[in-house]
């Protein structure tokens, strides 16, 4: 709800009523909060309460260039291990259900959600094929911060005749990292995972960042 914008930034979050909503005892969500401030997202508010951290839009960017460093060092790892042939084979299909959204000439608002599950598995599966555990630990925790994670789209930010481009092209780089990765050229992918940060900002509407942006 954090990452997603349903609770805005500098919202308080009381337990109760976070609790009612999930449908869960207080308990958990007692337990969470820490765990959620710890990982940045929420920040002490009052004497033992948390509230929704401000993010801005330099936040969001500098958070991208760092998760597609870190991706782009899973790539090489991915590229360098003789059994990544499995792991090649499923971005292979997951190549095949990008080309499927991308094949009738533009997107539609309906493509949203099919486009965020095959980006994110795209990512996790470079991510999980390094096998490196903290190495995925750390990517996981940039994911946290707003507008960073692989399955955020911006259909409701970007004009969907301006966004199509933007995707195409970040689409066509998934090939270009694939046929590295499957070549066992580590240096390759990673250059290109690197690379990946530029239509990932520019389909979050993040292009051009720059500190004291409204927040997002």
């Amino acid at each position: 709800m954090i990452v997603e914008g349903i609770l805005p930034p500098g919202k308080r979050v009381a337990e109760a009523a976070i609790a009612e909503r999930l449908g869960v005892s207080r308990t958990p969500v007692r337990n969470a909060l820490p765990a959620l401030a710890s990982e940045g997202l929420l920040e002490p508010a009052g004497k033992r309460g948390y509230a929704v951290r401000n993010f801005t839009v330099e936040d969001s960017y500098r958070a991208t260039e760092i998760r597609c460093v870190l991706e782009g060092y899973a790539a090489r790892e991915l590229a360098s291990r003789e059994d990544r042939g499995t792991i090649v084979e499923e971005l292979r299909d997951t190549l095949a259900q990008g080309d499927a959204i991308f094949a009738k000439g533009h997107v539609v608002k309906n493509d949203e959600n099919a486009y965020a599950d095959m980006n994110m598995r795209f990512h996790d599966l470079i991510v999980s094929g390094a096998q490196d555990p903290l190495l995925g630990d750390l990517i996981h925790r940039v994911y946290s911060i707003p507008f960073v994670a692989p399955n955020v789209v911006a259909f409701n930010r970007i004009p969907l005749d301006e966004i199509y481009p933007i995707l195409l092209s970040g689409h066509y780089q998934h090939h270009a990292i694939v046929d590295a990765i499957d070549g066992g050229q580590p240096d390759v992918a990673e250059s290109l995972m690197r690379g990946h940060s530029s239509p990932a900002r520019r389909s979050l509407g993040l292009e051009g960042g720059t500190p004291g942006e409204a927040n997002l």
